[in-house]
């Protein structure tokens, strides 16, 4: 049986859905039906999820896990008619803080974002701009302003690991895919030479990537799981060989990869 989870928010969903998606991740073998309801900051708003809350209630024969962070009592109020499980995580820590502060908290909506740091905010796009020119082994000659660089077989995650640490953390990230030409020499290749302090390997597992390269070229050579095979171990060995850090990312999403290769690395994020 599935159970309809919603995840509610008064602004993009992005705190309420990583909050909510952890704690439903601790119960292995329930299926859920998810949905994000965006930007429901009125009464109206709020009624109409209501409603869709109820449908779900109605298909599904059970009633739905709603996670919400609306700050508004409100919106919140209309919310809960619509016979959801409401678990409101802000809630769940404002209260106590109340308490401890011996203050009221401002319960505004927006204000956990904050007032737009220009100066941030140009750093991470400037950040992404570096993290897309030097994608995939393109303008090696930028590799000097690079403060990390990524190395892994083709779609073993480096183009997204880059992308991620530069828009939430502002880090320069470039990305150099390794190629049968590379493992023709135990050394590193050209392009990362006196470089090494920068640089990172992903892994996967063989046949994890078979499954992602049959997607985009089902039936190649390109996708083979004997062709899988050879270039992992010979990655991994280049690896071992040259004194590069790597990690294993088959089971591991964008966020743990990105925050593993900070914390391993010892990179400070510039932005975030």
């Amino acid at each position: 049986m599935e159970r309809g989870v919603f995840f509610v928010s008064d602004r993009t969903g992005i705190t309420v859905e990583t909050l909510g998606g952890s704690i439903l991740a601790q119960f292995a073998g329930v299926a859920f039906r998810k949905s994000t309801l965006r930007f429901i900051d009125t009464p109206e708003r709020a009624r109409a999820a209501a409603g869709v809350i109820e449908q779900s209630a109605r298909e599904l024969g059970i009633r739905p896990i709603v996670f919400t962070t609306i700050i508004d009592p409100a919106v919140r109020a209309e919310l809960a008619r619509g016979g959801g499980l409401v678990l409101d995580l802000v809630d769940a820590f404002i209260a106590p803080l109340e308490a401890e502060f011996g203050r009221p908290a401002a319960r505004a909506v927006g204000v956990t974002h904050g007032a737009l740091d220009t100066g941030r905010y140009t750093l991470r796009m400037d950040a992404v701009n570096f993290a897309l020119a030097t994608d995939d082994g393109l303008n090696e000659v930028d590799y000097d302003r690079a403060e990390l660089i990524v190395l892994g077989v083709s779609r073993s995650g480096k183009t997204p690991t880059c992308l991620y640490l530069a828009l939430t953390y502002g880090i320069y990230a470039a990305n150099y895919p390794l190629t049968e030409d590379d493992f023709e020499n135990p050394r590193l290749p050209a392009a990362l030479a006196g470089r090494r302090t920068k640089l990172f390997g992903l892994s996967i597992d063989p046949r994890r990537l078979q499954e992602i390269r049959q997607e985009r070229q089902p039936g190649s050579h390109y996708a083979s799981l004997k062709q899988c095979q050879r270039e992992v171990h010979q990655a991994e060995s280049l690896y071992r060989a040259a004194g590069v850090p790597w990690i294993d990312t088959t089971r591991m999403s964008v966020e743990e990869i990105a925050t593993t290769i900070l914390q391993t690395t010892a990179l400070q994020p510039r932005a975030g």
